[in-house]
């Protein structure tokens, strides 16, 4: 950004308010949040000191509650947590631009060109290939270079998974992948038997990395069917604590078959 810009920042009129106290700009509906940013920039000496480094942790905060409520099936908080997530992407650009790193147009254009690049059956340039190998040929480095380093691990194993089978290393169907569990299960029952820490540790996470490669291969995401594991146990067991006071049962003090008889129950009803 040069001089005349940063001066012309300095000196933006707040944003009109329309009616319902609603913002009124001639920009776009989206571009009205970039509009935001750059107003908040000339005026709020906390939002003028903020940099991209800093704004990190409230960007990872508006993408858990982002998902959060699209888990929840919450519209309401949906509507409301894009719009946080709206505004965190609005500000990483308005300080990129301030910092002459790139433009908005070149964002958008950079995704729109990514996006005909990765459907060329959609827009007429080729057949259709999968993501996956598109993929592979944009990148200049390794095969698993660039993956983030702050992914879940599930995620990442599901990306490492992804991008070597993009390379062609992959499994022809799940059954190879179902067979690759029932061997890594073996091997933590080996390492079970030897009591060697280290091996159990290792084979644990061999196991773990070989189920998120079946959840793959079967179509499935293994963070997403974890989750739904997860959600499941949560209002089964907050049920069988639930029955546990009707029976008179204090938790904890109950016996583990005494806990494991409602946990059926539970279940029959569910």
């Amino acid at each position: 950004m040069n001089t005349e810009q940063r001066k012309s920042r300095d000196n933006l009129d707040p944003p009109r308010v329309g009616k319902e106290g609603l913002f009124a700009s001639d920009a776009g509906i989206l571009d009205r949040a970039l509009v935001l940013v750059e107003y908040l920039r000339a005026s709020c000496p906390w939002d003028q000191k903020q940099t991209s480094r800093t704004l990190v942790p409230h960007l990872l905060e508006e993408v858990q509650e982002t998902v959060d409520a699209i888990r929840a099936d919450d519209a309401e908080s949906l509507r409301d947590e894009l719009g946080d997530l709206l505004f965190n992407l609005a500000f990483q650009v308005v300080i990129g631009e301030e910092a002459d790193r790139f433009t908005r147009e070149e964002v958008v254009r950079k995704l729109e060109e990514k996006m005909v690049r990765r459907h060329p059956h959609v827009f007429g340039l080729g057949a259709h290939e999968s993501w996956e190998t598109i993929k592979v040929t944009e990148r200049t480095k390794g095969t698993l270079d660039g993956l983030p380093e702050g992914l879940d691990p599930l995620l990442k194993a599901h990306r490492i998974q992804e991008r070597v089978a993009g390379v062609g290393f992959d499994w022809d169907d799940p059954e190879g992948a179902l067979e690759k569990v029932r061997e890594e299960l073996s091997e933590v029952e080996v390492a079970i038997e030897g009591n060697i820490p280290e091996a159990v540790d290792e084979e644990i996470g061999d196991l773990l990395f070989s189920v998120v490669n079946l959840a793959r291969l079967l179509g499935q995401h293994a963070m997403a069917s974890l989750e739904l594991a997860n959600a499941k146990f949560q209002q089964r067991f907050r049920a069988l604590e639930a029955l546990a006071t009707d029976r008179g049962l204090e938790m904890p003090g109950a016996t583990l078959e005494e806990l494991d008889q409602l946990w059926e129950e539970v279940k029959q009803r569910r």
